[in-house]
C-alpha cells in the first residue's frame, strides 16, 4: 500500500511540475493577482506565508477558526486528532474578499496528524469560494515528515483547479523558496 502511495505523489509531483510551463499562457506572472492563505499555529506557517507574499507581492490572508485551538501543545494535538478522526470541519473567522479576483492562490498549513490541518479542509470544501480553474500551489511546514502527503492532499481538496509544484520547510526554515518560486515561474 505505501508502495503505490508513494508511486502516486511521484506521479502528481512529476504532472505538476511539468505543468508549470504551460499554466501561464502568454501573461506574465506578474500580471496575475496572487493570495497568499495559510493557517498557523506555531508562528512557523505564517513566517513562511510572509516569506512567500514578500517575493510574489501576493495578498495575505491567515485562516482562523473560530474557536481558537489551544495554545498548549499536547491539548492542540488531542483537538486536531479528533478534528481528524471525526471529520469534523471547524467553523472559521473571517473570509477572503473577491476570491474571484485571484489568478494564484498559495495554499499553507503545518502538518498536523500526517496532513493538512482541517481547518484547511474547511476553507477549500467551503461553498463560499470557487477554486475552478484556479492555481492553487500548496506549500506546508513541518518537523521531519509527512510533507508530500500534506501537499498531496490541498492538490486533493482543489479537483477542480489547476496545480504547480509545492514546497515544504522545516520550522522557520526559508532557504530554497527564492528557487522555488522561480522554478515554477512566479518570479524572474
Amino acid at each position: 500500500m505505501k508502495t503505490k502511495l508513494m508511486t502516486l505523489l511521484a506521479v502528481l509531483l512529476c504532472w505538476t511540475a511539468a505543468d508549470a510551463q504551460t499554466v501561464f499562457g502568454t501573461a506574465r506572472p506578474a500580471e496575475k493577482k496572487i493570495l497568499v492563505a495559510y493557517f498557523s499555529w506555531g508562528g512557523n506557517t505564517q513566517h513562511l506565508a510572509e516569506e512567500i507574499a514578500d517575493m510574489t507581492g501576493g495578498t495575505l490572508f491567515r485562516i482562523e477558526t473560530v474557536n481558537p485551538y489551544p495554545s498548549d501543545y499536547n491539548e492542540c494535538t488531542v483537538v486536531a486528532r479528533n478534528e481528524l478522526d471525526n471529520g469534523i470541519r471547524p467553523e472559521l473567522k473571517g473570509s477572503v474578499d473577491n476570491l474571484d479576483d485571484y489568478d494564484v492562490i498559495f495554499v499553507g498549513c503545518p502538518v498536523w496528524w500526517h496532513t493538512a490541518p482541517m481547518a484547511i479542509w474547511s476553507f477549500l470544501e467551503t461553498s463560499d469560494y470557487d477554486f475552478s480553474d484556479k492555481i492553487i500551489i500548496p506549500f506546508c511546514t513541518y518537523a521531519s515528515t509527512y510533507r508530500e502527503e500534506t501537499l498531496v492532499k490541498i492538490v486533493e481538496l482543489t479537483p477542480a483547479s489547476l496545480h504547480l509544484q509545492g514546497f515544504g520547510a522545516t520550522g522557520r526554515n526559508t532557504n530554497g523558496v527564492e528557487n522555488w518560486l522561480r522554478t515554477i515561474n512566479i518570479i524572474r
